[in-house]
């Protein structure tokens, strides 16, 4: 990956949908090099254009990072709590919690349940750690691209 691919990248951070005829002048190429750079890239698998929603805004009014520690097999307990449609993601860690779970839900009361009815009574949680945020959340996935 060059720096015109890390360019690509950065200009597809703020706009996904940006037309060909603009990223390439912005990239310093013309609309069809940038295309074929794009699918390139594409191709390799080393970027993934997706449409990411803002669950605040499609209704959602709670939202939380859930450090979990867990007694016995991580992965089990990782997969487990992915299997629900709260749970925007959850990954492996290293250090002072096990997994990391990102949780949406309707309310800060469903948001509650959630935690102590199917989290806490998952097989091999030990402890919780909840890291809630209400309100207004704008989600932005942004990385240095170099």
């Amino acid at each position: 990956m060059d720096e015109i691919d890390r360019a690509i990248l950065r200009e597809l951070q703020t706009d996904g949908r940006i037309a060909y005829s603009d990223l390439g002048p912005r990239v310093g190429l013309s609309a069809s090099a940038a295309r074929q750079r794009l699918q390139r890239l594409l191709d390799a698998k080393a970027v993934q254009v997706v449409g990411v929603t803002d669950p605040m805004r499609m209704g959602s009014q709670a939202m939380a990072l859930l450090g979990v520690g867990v007694d016995g097999d991580p992965r089990a307990v990782a997969e487990e709590l992915a299997a629900h449609e709260e749970v925007v993601y959850s990954v492996l860690t290293s250090g002072g919690f096990d997994l990391f779970v990102e949780i949406v839900c309707a309310g800060p009361r469903e948001l509650l349940d959630f935690v102590n009815d199917v989290v806490r009574e998952a097989d091999g949680v030990a402890r919780i750690q909840s890291f809630p945020y209400f309100g207004i959340h704008t989600h932005r996935f942004l990385w240095n691209v170099g």
